[in-house]
């Protein structure tokens, strides 16, 4: 009897780890458990939440860990490790403490890893500083994967020091912790740090260099990313994906041409530019960012598949190029090819109308946004159409707009009313959008600057001196002029 189970369970086993029919024979597995009665049988419960976690059906792992009689630290690791995959990250903890509190299980070195994993997706110091103290209580601090959660939690939420600390204190580190080290450094700001770190490395994986450019073109020094990516290829790495993805923006950023086309015939040359959707795209931005729309077209035109993020990508580069009417036509398209536009496609599209100042065709769009779309505008959206109202001097009907917002208009949508005004002479609105601009921004003496030239252009010295006190009163300084000779 003993050895027929057994048998049963390593048949159950064979089928939830065969990666070709599992995913659309879930249920039926399942279903073999329950008639077998091997549902009691906490390995198999374990395995069987596992894949559930591999496969974002971690729900359905969560209703069968209910429907478990006695589970055991196997069960509770699984379900814990799946929702530091797929969330929502604070179950883990409310499992962590069902599984010591109501079943009084001791965790173990299984259990830690998925838990620091949760409070990092979480970016939560606190309650990782928390699970550090149980791993603390528990004896497994020394684990390797612990140590490596506890690195990339305090890399996470920037406690430089604390992951400074674990990382000195593991007796061998492997590239992971240097990696999580490096990008820590660079996410608090500390370049410097970072560079060491790298300089540091006896052993660099393709990751470890990534980040590093990844680091540096966030970081402002995008030649120093670039010249990171020639050394990476003369000394033979092969670059992936996420090398070029991160690479391109870092030469559109600074206009180099040649170095973009040289990224351009690699992605080519490996096949990554049709096999990966996101290098396409980044190729497709590229070449938007430095004005060669015809480029950019024809890469687009033959990618082999096309997401959403493809077709936002283009209808923002031609935005950025003034083509607002081919941006409406794309729009069209994507929709004729099946896909649903999102916010950032709108973006995209009011900020191209605007600038052409199409702001009839603005209109529709933003209606089309909202009515048949159901997208809630947000900040940029009302910024697009604002700046496009503006521009075509219908002051009062941006101004409805923004007082009709659902959320507070920030100083850059009060600014572009304000600019807008100026242009077109309407110094009352101006005086009201002035106003809500210092309510916003109290230190930012420009505003105050703005006010003051409104009511001495309409002739109101009294209002001019109350400015005037104003900004002494409240210690804010004029910015001085600069002039500029040839």
């Amino acid at each position: 009897m003993v050895g027929a189970t057994r048998e049963a369970e390593r048949r159950v086993l064979r089928l939830l780890h065969n990666h070709t029919t599992t995913k659309s024979h879930l249920t039926q597995i399942h279903a073999h458990l329950l008639r077998r009665h091997l549902h009691h049988s906490n390995l198999l419960l374990a395995h069987f939440t596992a894949v559930c976690g591999a496969l974002r059906r971690t729900p359905y792992a969560r209703l069968v860990f209910h429907q478990s009689s006695n589970p055991n630290i196997l069960h509770f690791n699984s379900l814990i490790k799946a929702y530091s995959l797929t969330g929502p990250f604070e179950e883990s903890l409310h499992l962590f403490s069902l599984m010591k509190n109501a079943h009084s299980i001791w965790p173990d070195q299984f259990t830690f890893a998925p838990l620091l994993k949760c409070c990092s997706n979480l970016s939560d110091l606190k309650l990782g500083s928390q699970v550090h103290c149980e791993v603390v209580v528990a004896g497994f601090e020394s684990c390797a994967g612990v140590r490596i959660g506890l690195v990339e939690l305090y890399c996470v939420c920037e406690a430089m020091g604390d992951a400074k600390r674990v990382f000195d204190e593991m007796p061998q580190r492997d590239v992971v912790a240097w990696n999580l080290m490096i990008r820590g450094y660079f996410k608090r700001g500390d370049v410097e740090a970072g560079i060491r770190l790298f300089e540091r490395m006896e052993e660099r994986s393709v990751v470890s260099w990534n980040s590093m450019i990844a680091g540096l073109a966030q970081s402002g020094r995008e030649g120093e990313a670039l010249e990171l990516l020639r050394k990476m290829w003369m000394e033979g790495i092969e670059l992936d994906d996420a090398t070029l993805v991160v690479s391109l923006p870092a030469a559109a950023r600074i206009g180099d041409l040649d170095i973009g086309r040289w990224i351009h015939c690699c992605a080519d040359e490996t096949g990554l530019s049709k096999e990966k959707i996101q290098v396409g795209n980044a190729i497709v931005d590229f070449y938007c960012k430095c004005g060669d729309l015809v480029t950019a077209s024809k890469v687009f035109d033959e990618m082999p598949e096309r997401n959403v993020v493809s077709w936002n990508t283009m209808i923002a580069g031609l935005a950025l190029n003034g083509q607002g009417d081919r941006c409406v036509e794309f729009i069209a398209e994507m929709k004729r090819q099946g896909l649903e536009p999102n916010g950032a496609t709108f973006t995209g599209a009011l900020a191209g109308v605007a600038h052409a100042g199409m702001v009839q065709m603005g209109r529709e769009l933003f209606c089309s946004m909202t009515v048949d779309h159901r997208i809630k505008p947000k900040l940029e959206h009302y910024g697009c159409m604002v700046d496009l109202l503006g521009r075509c001097g219908s002051l009062q009907e941006a101004y409805e707009l923004i007082i009709g917002m659902p959320m507070h208009p920030n100083a850059a949508i009060w600014g572009a009313l304000l600019s807008a005004c100026r242009i077109h002479g309407d110094l009352e609105l101006a005086e009201c959008a002035a106003k809500e601009l210092i309510s916003i921004e109290p230190s930012n003496s420009g505003n105050y600057v703005s006010l003051s030239n409104i009511y001495a252009e309409l002739g109101k010295w009294d209002e001019v001196k109350k400015v005037r006190m104003m900004m002494k009163e409240t210690s804010i300084l004029k910015s001085p002029g600069h002039s500029f000779i040839r």
